[in-house]
């Protein structure tokens, strides 16, 4: 984890430092898990697997950030702090930030490209999200990776 990145996030107004809840991370995991579990129903329309896909990687993202102490002013940066949060490959965070596109352009622009592909990247990147949370244990927040 690169705490340098994340500590210029914060200079910059990105991020915020807030120390975690353990509620709040027990939150996160089951609402990531549930709507997982959910967008794998292939009797579900593709929108709404996306969706659920998206909120449920998301969460993920979010729990890693909130882990280590920290709070996105824009849900974008959850994402994007992946790279200093997170062990995910480079090309699964990418792959979360293609989601993060493409969902914005179905919300603020009425658009969704039936993409199949990107939507079984979009789960097979938040499962290894999910392994690596499930890996994690609990908060190191107390003792912040920004402390280390």
């Amino acid at each position: 984890m690169t705490v340098a990145q994340l500590e210029n996030l914060v200079r910059t107004g990105q991020l915020k430092r807030e120390a975690p809840g353990e509620d709040e991370l027990a939150g996160l995991r089951h609402s990531a898990q549930a709507r997982l579990a959910d967008a794998e129903r292939p009797e579900l329309s593709f929108a709404s697997r996306f969706d659920l896909a998206y909120n449920g990687a998301h969460a993920l993202a979010l729990y890693c950030l909130r882990r280590v102490g920290y709070r996105a002013t824009k849900r974008y940066m959850a994402f994007q702090a992946l790279a200093h949060t997170s062990n995910l490959k480079a090309e699964q965070w990418r792959t979360l930030a293609k989601a993060h596109e493409r969902r914005n352009l179905a919300e603020y622009e009425g658009h969704l490209d039936v993409d199949h592909r990107l939507l079984g990247s979009l789960l097979s990147a938040a499962r290894a999200l999910l392994d690596e949370v499930d890996s994690l244990g609990k908060s190191p927040a107390g003792a912040s990776a920004r402390d280390g």
